[in-house]
């Protein structure tokens, strides 16, 4: 499973915050490993220079499992960690609904 981490120009996205989301996700995604190809996670600041909001940050997740659609997941909060951490969240549910629903199908 192939993981990559973009961020906005406004969001700092260093190789040590790349290292520790793909460390979480794949503990978090261990058991889809073999069904999925690739992660790709986008991080970018949605109010600009206005810092106010408790929602700035918006991360979109997208799973891309082998011979299937693209899975997708947002948040938004106040720090990169936490929207990425919330979608993950989302993601996981959605991929044991979808992934659960296919393997009753297919006994």
């Amino acid at each position: 499973m192939d993981f990559q981490f973009n961020t906005g120009n406004k969001v700092d996205g260093d190789a040590r915050m790349k290292a520790h989301f793909e460390t979480r996700f794949r503990e978090r995604l261990d058991r889809f490993a073999p069904r999925l190809s690739r992660i790709e996670v986008h991080v970018r600041d949605t109010d600009g220079t206005r810092r106010e909001g408790p929602d700035g940050i918006e991360a979109v997740i997208e799973a891309r499992p082998y011979n299937g659609d693209p899975l997708t997941a947002s948040d938004r909060a106040a720090t990169p960690e936490a929207a990425v951490n919330a979608a993950l969240q989302k993601l996981v549910a959605r991929m044991d609904a979808t992934f659960g629903k296919a393997d009753r199908v297919r006994k």
